[in-house]
């Protein structure tokens, strides 16, 4: 049992129960006890391996992907090229290493990594000193003069979500609260949800569907920026357009577990919903594409083996496997997808428009 762990408990016990998106909130982000407050949750040594780890190629077409859509918007300087959750580091440095070869792009952006945890942000400093990134807290607190081109790899999977579970034409919400003095799952009392109404065209009675209010306000923050400035944002993670059923759950060592387990010593995420996303944001999106298709349609493969020609044995299978990790439908290629917000210049490459 963590100490966070007590401290929930004890707070239970005083208010009372709270919702899976307090518990969320708490668990990942408590100043001394929080899982991305306090580690480097990445790499074998972790929690969690993300695609930047995996390959060089990923943040390469990243970069790349993001400067054609600024040469497509007429090269405009200064511009704000930000990340969410940027991890080590890595997936930026190989995106800047590749657009590098376009001239002006380089030059003309101004960095921007928004990071709450003190220690990645000291790793992101170091990796990317040649580029001297700013840091910020907060979507909000981008500069708000010029275009913005912005790339989020699961960072939106660890937004907090509310749980609710259809009971007829009414909803009960998923709690968490403290049963035989273990924390537990309890159920509010079924109540009609003005803001879950148009949810019973798409789910049946006992369908179970996440709402994620700071994900909604993330991409209405981010459309903002974009339909009034310009740019583009790619947004990777694990969900689809819409998404149904218990999706919360929590990874610690590589390996899932009850949420429960070890609340602040493992990561706890939730599938997203892009088309909830897409309906927030007051700008253009794309239509939402498996990971490995996008991947595909920028050239991974031709990458992937003009890569290959310098490697042997080990290297070379290495490379091989981090190629089929990224795109096979049976790994990360089908779970993971792309979504892009843009303004009236079109979707960044290797994206359609939603229809």
């Amino acid at each position: 049992m963590t100490i966070l762990a007590n401290l929930i408990k004890r707070q239970i016990a005083a208010t009372g129960p709270v919702s899976v998106a307090e518990y969320m909130t708490t668990c990942l982000l408590h100043p001394t006890h929080g899982y991305y407050t306090t580690r480097d949750p990445l790499g074998a040594a972790g929690d969690f391996i993300t695609a930047p780890e995996i390959s060089q190629m990923f943040g390469e077409l990243v970069g790349l992907a993001l400067a054609q859509a600024w040469i497509d918007r007429g090269r405009p300087a200064p511009f704000t090229l930000a990340e969410l959750g940027p991890g080590r580091g890595t997936l930026m440095a190989d995106a800047l290493r590749a657009a590098s070869r376009v001239p002006g792009f380089v030059e003309a952006a101004r960095l921007v990594l928004v990071e709450v945890s003190l220690p990645l942000r000291a790793i992101q400093a170091e990796v990317l000193t040649a580029f001297t990134p700013l840091f910020r807290d907060t979507v909000e607190d981008l500069p708000d003069d010029g275009p913005l081109f912005l790339v989020a790899n699961e960072f939106l999977d660890a937004l907090p979500v509310r749980q609710f579970l259809r009971d007829g034409d009414l909803w009960r919400e998923r709690l968490v609260t403290v049963q035989d003095g273990a924390l537990a799952f309890g159920k509010s009392d079924a109540l009609p949800l003005a803001n879950l109404a148009h949810r019973l065209e798409d789910t049946a009675d006992g369908d179970m569907v996440a709402v994620s209010g700071a994900a909604t306000a993330l991409a209405e923050q981010i459309g903002h920026r974009i339909a009034d400035r310009g740019g583009a944002a790619l947004l990777f993670d694990y969900g689809d357009d819409l998404v149904i059923g218990d999706t919360f759950q929590a990874v610690r060592y590589h390996e899932k577990e009850s949420p429960f387990a070890h609340p602040g010593a493992a990561d706890l995420t939730s599938h997203v919903d892009f088309g909830a996303l897409a309906a927030a944001a007051p700008c253009k999106a794309s239509q939402v594409t498996p990971q490995g298709i996008w991947l595909e349609r920028l050239g991974i493969t031709a990458r992937a083996q003009a890569l290959a020609r310098r490697l042997d044995g080990p290297s070379l299978e290495t490379h091989i496997a981090a190629h089929r990790r990224l795109t096979h439908p049976d790994e990360m290629g089908q779970l993971f997808k792309v979504m892009a917000l843009y303004d009236d210049a079109g979707p960044p490459p290797g994206l359609e428009a939603r229809t």
